[in-house]
């Protein structure tokens, strides 16, 4: 006799794990949450307070960092990378996220590990405020081998339509603040892992110019950006905000700036952190792939009014983010990139 079983999926697993993760997508749960886990769907009301809402959507996956997680075997920052990638790029748009819904394909369930991977991403919902009314774990023998998982995320958040940040408003002149980011996040890891390999023993050394090891360094979680970025576009004249994700400034900054501008970016203007140092090193690019490739220090670029600038930094400063005038809004296209005094 042959069953699902025998076949490589235990769906005892999966109950399992559903159990373990219970209370801590019940923790991210607000009033608007009208069922728990379990359901074939999700229930999240819309909240007041807004005139004409809109709801804003996104969805991503952490990628190869993956492989990272898997090789140390440290799940429980992982899913903040998740969460991050995707509530980072709604927040863009002006929305503040409401729900989230998880996915997780492995080749072989392990409740206790995934159960680690999920708690973390409750966390994240939880310090963005956005509740985990659900998902799916997709046991998949033959698919992934049996130690491995894939690991992706969605989120929906809400505006009022006339809040909407878009990028339209921007002009010629308007200031571009940089908030700092916490490492690399969840982008270009295709070539991380070429130029520092998956050498679990090096990985785990010691590095001096990092001040942490390499393994530390690549698994650092995506910064959380939302409270942050809600809070600026309340106070502030904000009328962009761009994700620095997978291409860097070079693709992502030009999403946000109406036809004939361009954004003219200071590199002097904000540091580089130790990490990407050690991958310009190891690689050999100059500033034009680097910058194509990762944030390369800056998880988030504002556009404001030039006179709101210095006080859009001071705000960020005041809430715990490191942040930098770091460029302007020019005539042109794309992104220049610029040397103090050149």
């Amino acid at each position: 006799m042959i069953d699902y079983k025998s076949a490589g999926v235990d769906v005892t697993r999966g109950y399992r794990l559903v159990d373990l993760i219970k209370k801590s997508a019940a923790d991210t749960y607000d009033e608007n949450v009208l069922s728990g886990l379990g359901s074939f769907g999700g229930f999240y009301a819309l909240p007041g307070g807004y005139k004409d809402p809109v709801l804003v959507s996104g969805t991503d996956g952490v990628g190869t960092k993956l492989r990272y997680a898997v090789i140390l075997d440290k799940h429980d920052t992982i899913g903040t990378d998740c969460v991050a990638m995707c509530v980072n790029d709604i927040v863009c748009q002006g929305a503040k996220p409401m729900f989230f819904l998880d996915y997780v394909a492995c080749g072989k369930l392990d409740p206790e590990k995934m159960a680690i991977v999920v708690g973390g991403v409750a966390k994240a919902c939880k310090e963005v405020g956005c509740a985990l009314i659900g998902g799916e774990t997709a046991e998949m023998p033959g698919m992934y081998p049996e130690d491995e998982y894939d690991l992706a995320g969605f989120a929906v958040g809400i505006a009022d339509k006339s809040a909407i940040i878009n990028g339209s408003r921007i002009k010629e002149g308007d200031a571009l603040v940089g908030i700092a980011s916490s490492g690399i996040h969840s982008n270009g890891f295709s070539l991380v892992r070429k130029l520092l390999g998956e050498d679990r023993k090096e990985l785990e050394k010691y590095d001096d110019s990092l001040g942490m090891t390499i393994g530390e360094a690549v698994l650092t979680p995506t910064k959380l950006y939302v409270n942050v970025a809600l809070a600026l576009a309340h106070e502030f004249d904000v009328r962009g905000i761009a994700h620095i994700t997978g291409g860097g400034f070079i693709e992502n900054i030009p999403r946000i700036l109406p036809e004939g501008l361009c954004a003219e970016v200071d590199l002097d203007s904000f540091p580089r952190p130790p990490v990407f140092d050690l991958l310009a090193k190891k690689s050999g690019l100059g500033d034009d792939k680097l910058y194509n490739t990762f944030n390369m220090g800056i998880g988030m670029v504002f556009a404001v009014p030039r006179e709101q600038a210095e006080e859009v930094v001071k705000a960020a400063v005041k809430s715990g983010e490191s942040a930098y005038i770091m460029g302007r809004v020019a005539e042109g296209s794309g992104v220049k990139l610029l040397r103090r005094g050149k």
